[in-house]
């Protein structure tokens, strides 16, 4: 074998080799990386694999800017680069458009090539495509910030008795929890809106926007709404168990941020928890009713009427106005009960009340104060007002309640004890009380169907 023969076959053994050494480099970091790439000066593709990447050809990729597989950020603006670095990098996540438009996050390790004068003539790294990881952990924070934002919602609740308080104390968490301007709950009914609880900013008309967009898109899902000066409103239905329909409202400033998916998820798992509370709020609100109603007649019960009649005094006093106490004792009302029986009976109560809750102003009180006996409270009455009232009550009682006496002869009617409250004397409620019992059994003892005024 002379020296050119040998020569050639050296070169022949040395160039299988390096093209094995690349192919098996090459297989390798294919086998590693979900994406291969070199760039040039200008930041265009000279080298990409495998061939197609993403859906794409990397015939269509090569000489093209490698920004454009990039995706934009969420704000539009435009991402970090991987495919230009300026030194060594690694674990850089950026978001890749496929060649079928959906997203792939890419984590990437990429260096610099640096030419003979030491400037950068490029890049060159590798990709993995992280997609799923990705998802799972955006998932993962997704849960764990909606359980962030139920614990600090429950958390104000737990610290309030009433449940207007656990609604106003959820809707102040929300505030910074999601990066509202303000927070509003509402009742739906029918197509009328009415705020329970408002925090944060408020801004007139938000609420009229609130249910043309509810009446424009109906249903279960959160929804969204251009507020005014472009303020981003979102809505999401807040179903009360048995009870109906609430809605939570939150709004940003002027040119906020639009909301995200991820906002839709948490306001969604608000709007939950904010119905029950709403579904907690209206049973409260049924037994404070039931606490304070009598139930048979449907009127303020005593404790209720003696509750309300203090506030009333005092704020009597200080506007230095007179007021009026009747207390009303059904007569004939004993035959009724005895001889036809309790639901009889019953039924002239119900009457009774029902008489007696049209003779007064919305602004007088009237409570049924047990067995047979009834109050009336007249606000700013003095003693003529009061025995005018006595007198109608007095005429009208006999065809009114006829149809529950026993029988002509012992008509239904009322004896009536009038006392007459002057706010110069600042006369305590149970004084007062005591003067009209006292001038009720007064009239019952003249003969029934009469009234009688309590000596002041």
């Amino acid at each position: 074998m002379d020296t050119g023969t040998h020569a050639g076959s050296l070169h022949a053994v040395l160039r299988d080799a390096l093209l094995d050494s690349r192919q098996r480099w090459r297989d390798l970091v294919e086998m590693a990386a979900d994406l291969v790439w070199e760039t040039d000066a200008e930041g265009r593709l000279t080298f990409i694999s495998p061939d197609p990447v993403l859906g794409w050809s990397a015939g269509l990729l090569l000489g093209m800017p490698a920004e454009t597989l990039l995706a934009p950020d969420a704000d539009g603006s435009a991402p970090f680069s991987p495919f230009r670095v300026q030194r060594q990098r690694r674990g850089v996540r950026t978001w890749l458009r496929r060649a079928d438009g959906t997203l792939a996050c890419m984590s990437f390790a990429g260096v610099p090539l640096i030419g003979p004068d030491g400037t950068i003539i490029g890049a060159r790294g590798v990709a993995r495509d992280v997609t799923e990881e990705e998802e799972r952990n955006g998932a993962l924070a997704a849960s764990l910030r909606r359980e962030a934002l139920t614990d600090a919602i429950l958390q104000e609740a737990r610290t309030e008795v009433l449940a207007d308080g656990m609604l106003t104390g959820s809707a102040r968490a929300l505030l910074p929890a999601i990066g509202a301007a303000g927070v509003a709950v509402l009742r739906r009914t029918g197509n009328d809106l009415a705020p329970l609880v408002k925090v944060g900013e408020t801004l007139p008309g938000l609420i009229a926007l609130a249910g043309a967009s509810l009446a424009r898109h109906p249903g279960p899902d959160v929804r969204t709404a251009d507020g005014p000066d472009g303020r981003p409103l979102i809505l999401a239905p807040a179903f009360q168990p048995g009870q109906g329909e609430g809605v939570l409202m939150l709004w940003r400033g002027p040119g906020g941020r639009a909301w995200d998916e991820e906002e839709h998820a948490l306001v969604r798992a608000a709007a939950d928890v904010i119905g029950i509370m709403l579904a907690h709020q209206a049973l409260q609100a049924e037994m404070f009713r039931q606490a304070r109603t009598d139930p048979l007649t449907g009127l303020m019960n005593r404790r209720a009427f003696l509750e309300e009649l203090s506030r009333r005094l005092d704020r009597l006093d200080r506007e230095r106005q007179p007021g009026a106490l009747l207390y009303l004792d059904l007569d004939n009302f004993k035959p009724v009960n005895d001889r036809l029986g309790h639901e009889a009976g019953d039924a002239a109560l119900r009457a009774a009340a029902q008489m007696l809750r049209g003779a007064v102003r919305p602004t007088d009180l009237v409570a049924r104060l047990g067995g047979d006996e009834f109050a009336l409270w007249l606000d700013g009455a003095d003693e003529r007002i009061a025995v005018l009232r006595a007198d109608r009550l007095l005429a009208d009682a006999p065809l009114s309640l006829a149809h529950v006496s026993l029988d002509a002869e012992t008509p239904i009617s009322f004896s009536i004890g009038i006392a007459v409250r002057d706010s110069a004397a600042r006369e305590d409620l149970s004084h007062m009380m005591m003067r009209a019992d006292t001038a009720m059994y007064a009239a019952k003892r003249g003969g029934k169907s009469a009234w009688s005024v309590g000596p002041g």
